[in-house]
């Protein structure tokens, strides 16, 4: 009888942990069949914690037709052409289309721009991205190369983000501007979050507001992104 206790009380203690691995990762990486980058210039990384559990770039889908981005994410990464550089005051822009919000996943999940990148594709890579939920809320996170975030745990809402059902159509702009030592980021046009330079360039977050610029996608997302370019 014993035993039993001890068994009984092995399957709660093994049950309650899952649960909580569950709450923290309610929904894994996904493996995308035919995957990998297929945009001439183009590479990419995927989070450090994906990778440790054994994820590759490869899990994920990255294609370029007709001048357009197609992305299908398992794991969360940055997309990026080393040629597309940044420096001084710029604008950089690009148009988000999620053909079906949540249509692979359970729970919002973002993607946007990155600014400043450095060292990328190195243990010592950092960078900057903003990026809109379809539910009306947004972050701006980075790695320095530790995760960084500058807009709270869990980001914040604006009404200028929009906000649709599951598997409705959204398309979000989004837009870094930099100018005079201060990043802007726009969403849909207004200014959802501005930093000044001692904010971003730091110990533990960016080396510089100079660099490449990219694409950030979250894990289990399919979005088209398009206009993408530098003023």
């Amino acid at each position: 009888m014993r035993k039993l206790y001890v068994l009984a009380a092995a399957l709660a203690v093994t049950a309650s942990l899952s649960a909580a691995q569950q709450a923290q990762n309610p929904d894994g990486d996904r493996k995308v069949a035919g995957g990998g980058i297929k945009a001439p210039g183009w590479t990419g990384n995927i989070d450090a914690g994906a990778a440790k559990a054994g994820g590759t770039i490869e899990d994920s889908k990255f294609e370029l037709a007709g001048g357009k981005f197609s992305i299908t994410t398992g794991p969360a990464g940055n997309y990026w052409n080393p040629a597309n550089t940044a420096s001084g005051d710029y604008t950089v822009k690009a148009t988000f289309h999620e053909p079906a919000y949540m249509n692979i996943n359970d729970h919002p999940h973002p993607y946007g721009l990155f600014i400043g990148g450095n060292d990328l594709g190195t243990p010592e890579a950092s960078l900057l991205y903003c990026a809109p939920y379809g539910n009306g809320t947004f972050i701006v996170r980075g790695f320095g190369p530790a995760a960084f975030r500058m807009n709270g745990p869990r980001g914040g809402a604006h009404e200028a983000v929009k906000k649709v059902e599951k598997n409705q159509p959204v398309t979000q702009d989004v837009m870094w501007s930099v100018k005079g030592g201060r990043a802007e980021c726009s969403i849909n046009g207004v200014v959802v979050a501005g930093y000044d330079q001692a904010e971003l360039v730091a110990a533990g977050k960016l080396k510089s507001l100079n660099g490449v610029y990219g694409i950030r996608a979250a894990h289990n997302v399919e979005l088209v992104v398009s206009g993408l370019e530098k003023k």
